[in-house]
């Protein structure tokens, strides 16, 4: 993270941090893996990678060529780093480090410890695999709708998986880290999951309440037509579309 600081202040933009946020699970993954490797922790690290590799392709992608992002200037109370060095370093890099090393836990101790319930271990893979639908179908339903020309798409995409939820990519990714966490710390046995469940819970509460979907939403609620939207589609646990 204080590598992407600098790369971040160089070319005065906050938002790369997005691109790092995935690439530094995956560096986590694979040192546990490494240092104590068996079939366990490889697993886990192949699905950290996966997970990690997509997001930061993916938002690489979909930021060239942009400026900032809004979020980060509604976070800051200004344009970026000309918000203050201090208050970007606060809020965005430093915060993140922490939250990405307590997110981390359950990849330590699973890396640490032998495997005691390995059907355990396959329902994380499959609470997994539903966050990465929801991610990969969410963010390709996104970009097909933004590549559509602006004067021919509705002001909000309300259809697919967005007729489910408002933000498919945030909950799928809340089902990564309640994957990992089952195939990870869980699998060990019912204290070292206690002990850690405090991890997918601070990644649920912030990808929801402070990073993630409220803060997208303080400039997404601008959009004509929001109202009605968000009044019949839930904020981020899916629901069937209602009518």
């Amino acid at each position: 993270m204080g590598v992407t600081a600098a790369i971040s202040r160089r070319v005065d933009r906050v938002a790369v941090v997005d691109v790092a946020w995935g690439s530094v699970f995956v560096a986590v993954a694979i040192v546990l893996a490494v240092i104590w490797p068996d079939p366990h922790s490889w697993l886990l690290a192949a699905l950290v990678t996966f997970w990690g590799g997509r997001l930061a392709w993916h938002i690489a992608r979909r930021s060239k060529g942009h400026g900032e992002d809004p979020r980060y200037e509604a976070m800051l109370g200004g344009p970026g780093w000309h918000a203050g060095a201090a208050k970007v370093l606060l809020r965005v890099f430093l915060t993140q480090a922490v939250v990405a090393w307590v997110i981390s836990f359950p990849l330590h101790v699973a890396a640490a410890y032998d495997v005691r319930w390995w059907a355990v271990v396959w329902i994380g893979v499959a609470v997994w695999a539903v966050g990465i639908f929801f991610e990969v179908v969410g963010d390709a339903q996104l970009s097909a709708y933004r590549s559509r020309p602006r004067d021919q798409r509705p002001p909000v995409l309300d259809t697919g998986l967005w007729a489910w939820t408002r933000h498919p990519n945030y909950f799928g990714d809340a089902c990564v880290w309640w994957g990992l966490w089952i195939a990870g710390a869980l699998s060990l046995g019912w204290l070292p999951g206690l002990l850690t469940v405090f991890a997918p819970v601070a990644m649920t509460f912030f990808i929801r309440n402070v990073t993630g979907a409220k803060l997208l939403e303080k400039t997404m609620s601008q959009r004509p037509g929001w109202d009605e939207y968000a009044a019949r589609v839930p904020l981020f646990f899916p629901r069937p579309p209602r009518g």
